[in-house]
């Protein structure tokens, strides 16, 4: 199985210390520089044997905003690694199209109208202590976690001060709490580029993982069979370095 925590950063003062970490924030605000807020964090935790895959989706398809000046922070609690279930993305993709997440007249949750070229796929394999980085439009997912050892993946959701949602607006208040570095705007930037609402869902499902059960053709799931995993040894794509 695969277990979420939700907010983890409210839980403990330790994950709220990673999510302000100096460096982490100086790394986001080098592309975004317009300064930085979160919109959320999540603590993914893969059990041994198993733990759930997540199929090829982009983070875009979640929480779309008036710009796309979004990052996803991976901080790695344990080895990312092929073999424990590490993440998977496919190179240059987050400068192509938004794809479809719908099926059935439901959004699903996973890209449902391309096929992943397996040459293009990159490992994001980093050691306990390193993150990982990636855009919100680049496709990516992780296969099942088929070893005996655990991974566990702290992700911070980033953006641009003036990237403003489209969905699930709570406010200024709470948006203008959520900054990292910057002053508060009440001037969104609005950037041409393609977006599709997450809409319409599935009753009472909220989650990735309960979405993407609804997915007809779950190809990471069957273990990847649709990625030559030879084709992907020694093909990695990472942002690593120690917190300290």
């Amino acid at each position: 199985m695969c277990y979420r925590i939700k907010v983890p950063h409210v839980q403990h003062a330790t994950n709220d210390r990673t999510l302000r970490h100096p460096k982490i924030v100086d790394i986001v605000d080098q592309p975004i520089g317009t300064g930085v807020r979160y919109r959320g964090s999540k603590l993914n935790m893969k059990s041994v044997g198993y733990g759930s895959p997540v199929e090829w989706h982009q983070d875009w398809a979640f929480y779309p905003r008036t710009n796309d000046d979004i990052l996803a922070v991976g901080v790695a609690i344990d080895d990312l690694k092929e073999e424990n279930g590490g993440m998977l993305a496919v190179s240059g993709s987050y400068t192509g199209p938004i794809h479809s997440r719908h099926e059935n007249g439901y959004f699903v949750g996973a890209v449902t109208d391309t096929a992943i070229d397996p040459s293009k796929v990159v490992r994001l394999e980093v050691p306990a202590g390193g993150i990982t980085l990636h855009h919100v439009r680049l496709l990516h997912g992780s296969a099942p976690n088929r070893s005996q050892s655990p991974r566990r993946l702290f992700l911070l959701e980033l953006c641009a001060l003036d990237a403003w949602p489209l969905v699930d607006f709570n406010g200024l208040p709470e948006m203008d709490s959520c900054i990292l570095r910057g002053s508060p705007t009440v001037t969104p930037r609005l950037t041409e580029g393609p977006v599709r609402m997450p809409l319409p869902s599935y009753d009472g499902m909220r989650s990735i993982y309960e979405l993407q059960t609804k997915l007809e053709d779950r190809v990471l799931a069957r273990g990847g069979s649709h990625v030559p995993w030879a084709l992907l040894r020694g093909r990695r794509g990472a942002a690593s370095g120690a917190l300290r």
